[in-house]
C-alpha cells in the first residue's frame, strides 16, 4: 500500500506549553490508525492539526505530497473530512440539507447527484426514513451517523473520527462503530481517536499511545494490547480492566 498521509517532526504549542512534540507518523492507502491515551495527551489537537483547524509550530502534515496547513482550509476539507465529538448539524436545516450542503456549495457538484449519493449513504446507515427531520428530532447516535455521512459524501481521501462515541449513551455506541467497522472493511483510509478499547481491537490495523505529547508506544493492536512494551501503556490499558470489572 501506498503512503498518502505524512506527519513529519510535529510539534504544536499553545503560548509557552508543547502539547505535541516531535511527532511522526505515516499513514498508508486503507489503513486504519487508531490513536490512544490518557485524556489530555494531545490526541484531539493532533487530529485537528491534520485537517489545518491548528496551526503548528514545528514539522509539517503532507497529503500526497501536498502540505496542510490552515491557509488552505477548504482543499484541506475536502481531501480529509473529520467528524467531531458533538455532531455539529446546523439545526435550522433537515438531515438531507446538512448532508449535501457542501457538496453543492463547495464543490459546486450537480445538485440532483449529490441528493441521489446522499439518500444512497443515508439508507446504507439506516437513516433514509428521516432525510426531512431535523437534529433535534434524531438520538445522538443518528446524528453521529448523520455526521459521518456528511463527511463521506466529500470523498475525503483521509477520514479523522475525534471520539464519535464519546457524547454517546452506551446503547448508541454500538450503531455508531458498526459504520465505522463497515468503512474499515472496504478499504478506507482512517484516522480515529477513541476510548474504546475493543473497538480499538476490532478495526485497527496499527495502534498509536500518545501520553504527554508524544508517542511512547505504537504497532499491531494484538501485539500492542496483549503484551504492551512499556510500563505506561500496561498502567493505561489495566484502567480499563478495572473499569470492565466494575461494570
Amino acid at each position: 500500500m501506498d503512503e498518502i498521509l505524512h506527519i513529519k517532526n510535529l510539534s504544536k504549542c499553545y503560548g509557552d506549553t508543547k502539547v505535541l512534540k516531535n511527532i511522526n507518523i505515516s499513514v498508508k492507502k486503507g489503513e486504519v490508525v487508531v490513536i490512544i491515551g490518557p485524556s489530555g495527551c494531545g490526541k484531539s489537537t493532533l487530529l485537528r492539526c491534520l485537517n489545518g483547524l491548528e496551526e503548528i509550530q514545528e514539522g509539517e502534515v503532507r497529503l500526497d505530497d501536498q502540505v496542510v496547513n490552515p491557509n488552505n482550509l477548504s482543499k484541506n476539507r475536502e481531501k480529509i473530512g473529520m467528524v467531531f465529538q458533538s455532531y455539529d448539524l446546523f439545526p435550522h436545516l433537515t438531515i438531507l440539507q446538512n448532508v449535501t450542503l457542501a457538496p453543492i456549495k463547495v464543490k459546486k457538484r450537480n445538485s440532483r447527484e449529490v441528493e441521489k449519493e446522499a439518500l444512497e449513504l443515508l439508507e446504507r446507515v439506516g437513516l433514509c426514513s428521516k432525510k426531512d427531520d431535523y437534529p433535534r428530532q434524531l438520538s445522538g447516535g443518528q446524528k453521529q451517523r448523520v455526521a459521518i455521512v456528511r463527511a463521506l459524501i466529500m470523498h475525503p481521501e483521509v477520514l479523522l473520527l475525534d471520539e464519535i462515541t464519546a457524547a454517546l449513551d452506551p446503547e448508541m455506541v454500538r450503531e455508531v462503530l458498526d459504520v465505522v467497522l463497515d468503512l474499515a472493511k472496504e478499504g478506507r483510509t482512517m484516522v480515529i481517536v477513541t476510548h474504546e478499547m475493543q473497538f480499538a481491537k476490532a478495526v485497527a490495523d496499527r495502534v498509536t499511545f500518545l501520553e504527554g505529547g508524544k508517542i511512547v508506544e505504537e504497532g499491531e493492536p494484538k501485539k500492542l494490547f496483549e503484551k504492551p512494551e512499556t510500563d505506561r501503556l500496561q498502567r493505561f490499558l489495566q484502567t480499563f480492566t478495572y473499569e470492565k470489572a466494575v461494570k
